[in-house]
């Protein structure tokens, strides 16, 4: 009886992972322990403000900002597809898509703002609802502000052609940060919106 020898496979070749995604993983996770920090905290003086304005009386669920924020996921999604394919025209269009449904989200956060402010009196030093609200809301409008100033770049330099087809890496590494803000909203959502 004669068994044959098979030879085993050769191992799958291991590189590393380019130093913008390593980059970008690492900064999307010291970014969530911040934003851990301030939702633990906002979640520990829930209902622990002894003087109004208190939470289920002035803050309504902001639903078209959050269309708006969420939409601008699929709008950068289909912008890299298009990169991909080399269809710059139609990756400029969804990108400037993304930039202004997330300027819509932070004029929408402002207005909201304003009305807490002057409507009700919800300022950061009024209680601890308005201490937490503005710190954790605030320090997401920061990051949408941040991102939306990379995404302008981005989209100035593919316009004036200093960058293209041969940047997708670079330009899809940097979606991983808008896709984090977007789904670190869903959070912030959650803990300040619908658990009040």
């Amino acid at each position: 009886m004669t068994t044959a020898s098979a030879t085993p496979p050769a191992p799958a070749e291991w590189t590393l992972p380019s130093r913008g995604r390593v980059g970008m993983a690492c900064l999307i996770l010291t970014e969530s322990a911040f934003f851990a920090i301030f939702i633990a905290a906002h979640l520990f003086y829930i209902g622990k403000s002894l003087n109004p304005p208190y939470a289920r009386d002035v803050l309504e669920l902001p639903v078209l900002n959050t269309i708006c924020l969420l939409s601008s996921s699929i709008t950068i999604t289909l912008a890299l597809r298009a990169l991909r394919r080399g269809a710059v025209g139609t990756f400029s269009w969804l990108w400037l898509a993304t930039i202004l449904l997330g300027l819509e989200f932070l004029i929408g956060t402002g207005l909201e703002w304003y009305g807490l402010i002057y409507r009700d009196g919800l300022t950061i030093d009024t209680n601890l609802l308005g201490t937490t609200f503005y710190s954790l809301v605030g320090f997401h409008a920061a990051h949408v502000t941040l991102g939306l100033l990379m995404l302008s770049g981005t989209l100035l330099f593919v316009v004036l052609g200093w960058a293209g087809e041969r940047d997708v890496e670079r330009i899809d590494v940097l979606s991983w940060y808008w896709h984090f803000v977007d789904a670190i909203w869903v959070v912030v959502l959650t803990v300040v919106y619908v658990i009040v």
